[in-house]
């Protein structure tokens, strides 16, 4: 199996987003809502998977400052981090599990370089056989750090609830649900994320929440 497309560009967005636009009508009207969907590229390797890990079962903005008393002090790096006491994980506002997680990734030795060769599913099954890792970090990993076109993180609550709102379903999409709604806009599903995410957040501010 090939790597498939990836999204390098916002013009890459752009193309994904006319081709869901022709499949499902609904997005191109998303798009007239709320402007270009962003890229959303981070750089590959330990941070980017260390920011994941942040991020899992906390709101965006929580995450993001916990992010930056991280990057402050120097603990996006994975020796950096491993020297690091438990206090000093702590400090930064790492949860018990989460300073378990985030230290046996420091630990790994994992070989990020050869993700970028293999397919989605490879890509998210060896990522998920690293401890604290399931398959929302991983395919937040293959869509944002390596710009996997076709991944999409369908147990992401904004991006269901973005869905709900779109598709005027009765409840909150879950996981199986939204991979179900989702099959058709495949090789775009990443874009299609990078949509619901804009919607979402446009939602969000045409109601006045957040």
């Amino acid at each position: 199996m090939s790597v498939g497309r990836l999204l390098t560009t916002p013009e890459d967005v752009a193309e994904g987003a006319a081709w869901l636009a022709q499949v499902e009508p609904r997005f191109g009207e998303v798009w007239v809502q709320t402007g270009p969907w962003p890229l959303r590229r981070r750089g590959a390797g330990f941070a980017a998977l260390l920011h994941a890990i942040i991020g899992q079962q906390v709101s965006v903005a929580s995450a993001e400052a916990m992010w930056a008393r991280v990057c402050a002090a120097g603990l996006d790096d994975a020796n950096a981090l491993a020297r690091a006491s438990d206090d000093d994980l702590r400090a930064c506002g790492f949860s018990r599990p989460k300073l378990r997680y985030a230290r046996a990734l420091a630990e790994a030795q994992f070989d990020f370089d050869a993700l970028a060769a293999l397919p989605d599913a490879q890509v998210i099954a060896r990522l998920e056989a690293l401890l604290g890792i399931g398959r929302w970090s991983a395919e937040i990993y293959a869509g944002f750090a390596l710009g996997r076109a076709d991944v999409l993180a369908a147990g992401d609550l904004a991006m269901q609830e973005g869905a709900r709102v779109l598709f005027g379903l009765p409840t909150r999409p879950n996981d199986a649900e939204l991979r179900a709604l989702s099959a058709p806009w495949s090789p775009w599903r990443g874009v299609a994320a990078r949509g619901l995410w804009a919607y979402y957040t446009h939602v969000k501010m045409r109601e006045g929440i957040g």
